[in-house]
């Protein structure tokens, strides 16, 4: 009767197995034990932190009016009522602003409120509505205060085109109030420069004033 050796041979294994395994460990050093419970001060020091990024401020929106060197512009549209002079209060705000700065720039002599349209409706139409709100908008700044002797108003219909009249959008365009200045005050010098040093000096010195138009407005124009 014959004695099976494998699960004698299986011991076996297992044995050298364990035997190896006790053999790395004391080759590592075998397991460490950590006694004391003194915490251990790291030299150094530490980064800094990141530094805080500030979020750029938003771009202030641009202004609505604008004082330029002959005109005042502005960046929204005057709105009226459909087919009428009838300015609607949203506009308010606006016109209030244009009157601000007619009163606050004394060099302002004279303003021509401009009216214009687009090529939409009959021609003989479009002009007289444009006047018509030409005058509506010099009327308004005259409430607020603005000297009437300083504004002339006149409608162009659509004979001032700026922008493609074939589009809506050129057409939206040329719907438009504008604020020209015809009369201001400017001041005059009579200078001499030095030939060697590049410098000025002032002879004489007046003010004056000029206008891109006559003193006496175009006929048909509001006074």
């Amino acid at each position: 009767m014959k004695t099976s050796r494998k699960p004698m041979m299986r011991g076996l294994v297992l044995s050298q197995a364990v035997l190896l395994s006790a053999v790395g460990l004391a080759g590592c050093g075998g397991v460490t034990v950590f006694q004391d419970q003194t915490p251990v001060a790291v030299m150094g020091t530490l980064p800094p932190p990141p530094p805080v990024v500030e979020p750029e401020p938003e771009p202030e929106p641009p202004p609505r009016v604008e004082l330029k060197e002959d005109k005042i512009e502005i960046h929204e549209k005057v709105q009226f009522e459909y087919n009428s002079a009838n300015i609607l209060e949203v506009s308010h705000s606006l016109l209030n602003e244009v009157a601000d700065v007619i009163k606050k720039t004394p060099r302002i002599k004279k303003i021509q409120v401009e009216g214009h349209a687009s090529s939409d409706g009959a021609d003989d139409y479009n002009l007289r509505l444009s006047d018509k709100r030409a005058k509506a908008v010099r009327a308004y700044l005259i409430t607020q205060g603005v000297s009437k002797d300083k504004l002339v108003a006149k409608g162009f219909g659509e004979t001032k085109p700026i922008a493609d009249n074939a589009t809506e959008e050129g057409r939206e365009k040329n719907r438009r109030v504008e604020f020209n200045i015809i009369e201001q005050d400017v001041i005059q010098k009579k200078v001499q420069i030095d030939p060697k040093t590049g410098k000025e000096t002032v002879l004489e010195q007046k003010q004056v004033t000029e206008g891109a138009a006559p003193k006496k407005p175009a006929a048909g124009a509001a006074q």
